[in-house]
């Protein structure tokens, strides 16, 4: 009886240290705009492979490439809600949570990867996403995008005047509407996941995207011309729910921390990589490129200006942090 009865118990402490295993297990929901086999995408399943090493298994990371879960401000308000947990988007997009984040959105800000890299990795990128947090959301890195083309269906785009009267569809916030105005187009604000079938219907006349999301998803098919701007580069925050992250422990919080930082380095060098092969892939479906010649691109930054300077005002001491840091990362 006795023997029984330690064994009715030792049964019982196995099945209560099963279920505390079993309470601790924790599922991720991560979600991205952009299809699969785009650098973001690689960038997650590089993260969800690090914290499934990390975490043993108890932590799990389900991937939702391609806008599957709704457009980047229907998963911001769901992350803040608690229902998705994480997501990667463009940190303009951000600006409608904290109108600081503006800044990554002001056209011809960066030179390059390396300068945008100094200044995202650095105090400055740190501080803008501990900003978000009264807002809901727990900003952990930034993996890269790329610097955006303007492409579209009418025609070639030589100089500033042939944007003139162009539907061209924009990421739906202020600084976005407002730069292709200046430029004499008319803007039109969509979320992401509807941008191919309004190409496609002709809703509107073009888009602007870097080379990597053109060729991943395909805008080659309802797009005959590109043209090389590089008018904004795009840091892509990548973001958890704060009401998700306060659940987890500290030893959890530092495994999808550390998995978000060691993946950074792979997503980049993955959205470098393919920003060349990007750039044949559309020209083999069938798109014509053309770059701007160098006074026509001065044209552009001068129509451009107005621009920033007014949302400049707005931010300014946010301006100024960014330029200070863009001034020691090109010394």
């Amino acid at each position: 009886m006795k023997r029984l009865m330690l064994k009715t118990l030792a049964a019982a402490v196995a099945i209560s240290a099963f279920g505390v295993a079993f309470a601790q297990e924790k599922t991720i929901k991560f979600t991205t705009q952009n299809p699969k086999g785009h650098p973001l995408v690689m960038g997650m399943e590089k993260f969800a492979e690090i914290v499934q090493a990390k975490s043993g298994g108890k932590i799990k990371v389900n991937l939702f490439p391609g806008g599957v879960l709704g457009g980047d401000a229907a998963v911001v308000s769901a992350m803040q809600g608690g229902t998705i947990e994480m997501a990667s988007m463009n940190s303009g997009i951000l600006a409608s949570q904290v109108k600081d984040f503006e800044v990554y959105d002001f056209p011809f800000m960066f030179a390059n990867s390396k300068e945008a890299d100094a200044v995202v990795d650095g105090p400055f990128g740190k501080k803008m996403h501990a900003k978000l947090e009264p807002k809901g959301l727990v900003g952990l890195t930034y993996w890269e995008l790329g610097f955006r083309q303007i492409t579209n269906s009418r025609r070639a785009i030589n100089k500033v005047e042939d944007l003139e009267g162009l539907k061209l569809r924009v990421i739906p916030n202020a600084i976005n509407i407002d730069w292709v105005k200046a430029l004499g187009a008319n803007p039109t604000p969509l979320a992401f996941p509807e941008v191919y079938a309004a190409l496609e219907q002709k809703a509107i006349d073009g888009q602007e995207n870097p080379l990597t999301v053109i060729a991943a998803n395909k805008f080659f098919e309802v797009q005959k011309y590109a043209t090389l701007t590089n008018h904004q580069y795009n840091p892509q925050s990548v973001l958890i729910s704060k009401k998700f992250w306060d659940t987890l422990s500290a030893d959890e919080k530092k495994i999808v921390a550390d998995a978000a930082v060691e993946s950074t380095a792979y997503q980049r060098q993955q959205a470098r990589a393919q920003a060349g092969t990007a750039l044949d892939a559309v020209k083999k479906g069938g798109m014509q490129v053309n770059e701007l010649a160098p006074a026509e691109l001065a044209k552009f930054r001068e129509k451009m200006k107005p621009v920033v300077d007014k949302h400049g005002a707005a931010i300014a001491e946010t301006v100024k942090e960014l330029q200070a840091e863009l001034a020691k990362a090109r010394q």
